[in-house]
């Protein structure tokens, strides 16, 4: 079994101002790394054989740089033999070339010789790994993966990691070429495990390790199999309750950034960094209190994640069925208008989405759905995501999809007259759709039968 353990370092002075030089040189190093792949694939495939594609001069090294051992030069150059004796040189990736100049980066710059070797191939294979996230949205017709690796700032670039050579002794951790050094243990990590891996990351409020831990012995969690899935979940989020469940139960959405509260305390603040002098160590100041401020509202919206996902988890059913959300693709802005007859530019509706994208980042859908997939996992219970169009819009009684059947938190069918809570109705429907996927077209038989037992009880209500 493999697992992280999240604390809190304590380091001494000179221990943060060493690590916090490593990450800048270790993003310069990254940011390099990042263009000599550039560089080299725009020589190899796009420029040929000329050094500018506007002027065409022709590439030599008195007009334009040449690398040879950059991201794609010299890729057969260790030799190694078969089993027959024939010699075999297997096709280097750019990213063990770049490892294997790592050396003569120390030499021509010293500095970096302080950073351990681990940490400084790791980051190479950091860049390796959104390289492959790359290929696999281009290849995937589905779009998964993310989008081409980018250079990094001060911002997107806090942390590191180890491979090897870390130790723990109660509430002290030893990080090659930094030291033994003091933590917050607030969990002990239990005998078996063996550390794999330790990532250093620096936040508003200080500086965290993570430490990925494997015990071989022990088997990975195991969840339920489809066929023995009896009774199912079903889960629409929203904003105005941050979840609806198909037993009728409700999740508030305590919207932690976009309060009235909170927006007004926001706003000073921000307002303070904006009007002290640029470079000035009372703007660094109030940065870093915008920054503590941010880090709070974040500790909060996590502690209640876990919480909702506690709740959902530990009901009493076999799967939890979840909206397959494009979230990036509900936050993109609208699409612009133009008048056709004077080229200016119309009202598309763009001011008012403004707040619901702020809502909706606010929500969190995302790390939600993945801590509620975790905790499933750990119970052995199955997380189905589902498609959820038109799961708000479709009745539930005689299935017509019509968007005037939704008036705000109402539905009430334009054919049948069927009526229900919009939200708690989705829900339904998504553990409907579940269902089907599960059971098959048994299922679509069950579920008919469902909804004329609720109709009828309702209405026998009613009567009464």
């Amino acid at each position: 079994m493999l697992t992280n353990y999240v604390y809190k370092l304590r380091p001494n002075f000179t221990q943060s101002t060493k690590m916090s030089g490593w990450l800048d040189m270790l993003r310069s190093t990254y940011n390099w790394s990042l263009g000599d792949r550039i560089t080299q694939y725009n020589q190899q495939f796009i420029q040929g054989d000329y050094c500018d594609i506007r002027t065409k001069g022709e590439a030599c090294p008195l007009t334009c740089f040449v690398s040879k051992n950059g991201a794609s030069g010299e890729p057969w150059k260790v030799a190694i033999t078969d089993k027959d004796g024939k010699l075999k040189n297997p096709r280097r990736s750019a990213g063990d070339i770049q490892i294997t100049t790592l050396p003569e980066l120390k030499k021509a710059r010293p500095w970096f010789g302080q950073i351990d070797s681990t940490v400084l191939q790791q980051n190479v294979k950091r860049l390796d790994t959104a390289y492959k996230n790359f290929f696999v949205r281009a290849a995937s017709p589905s779009g998964e993966g993310k989008g081409f690796p980018k250079f990094k700032n001060r911002s997107n670039f806090t942390s590191f990691t180890y491979q090897m050579g870390v130790k723990v002794q109660g509430n002290k951790i030893y990080l090659p070429k930094l030291g033994w050094m003091r933590f917050f243990n607030s969990r002990v990590i239990p005998e078996g495990f063996s550390i794999k891996a330790t990532t250093i990351r620096k936040r508003q409020d200080g500086w965290y390790v993570s430490i990925r831990i494997e015990d071989k012995s022990i088997q990975d969690y195991l969840s339920k199999p489809l066929n023995e899935v009896n009774s199912i979940l079903g889960c629409d989020l929203g904003i105005t309750k941050l979840v609806h469940l198909s037993d009728r139960y409700q999740i508030d959405n305590p919207k932690f950034s976009t309060n009235k509260k909170l927006k007004r305390t926001l706003k000073i603040r921000q307002r303070r960094v904006s009007r002290k002098v640029k470079g000035s160590k009372n703007r660094k100041k109030a940065a870093s209190k915008l920054g503590h401020f941010h880090k709070k509202i974040t500790d909060k919206r996590v502690a209640y994640q876990w919480d909702v996902a506690n709740k959902i988890v530990s009901r009493k059913v076999d799967a939890i069925a979840l909206e397959d959300l494009n979230i990036s693709g509900l936050l993109k802005r609208c699409k612009v208008k133009t008048d056709e007859i004077t080229g200016r530019f119309l009202k598309n509706g763009q001011s008012k989405k403004k707040g619901l994208n702020r809502a909706i980042s606010d929500a969190s859908w995302a790390d939600l759905i993945l801590k509620i997939e975790y905790l499933a996992v750990k119970q052995g219970k199955v997380v189905i995501k589902i498609n959820p169009k038109h799961s708000s819009q479709e009745c539930r009684n005689c299935g017509h999809i019509d968007k005037s059947n939704r008036d705000g938190e109402k539905f009430i069918c334009t054919q049948c007259g069927y009526h229900e809570h919009a939200d708690i109705g989705a829900a339904k429907t998504i553990r409907d759709r579940a269902l089907s996927i599960v059971r098959g077209d048994s299922a679509k038989l069950a579920i008919k039968q469902l909804n004329a037992q609720n109709i009828s009880t309702r209405t026998s209500v009613q009567t009464c």
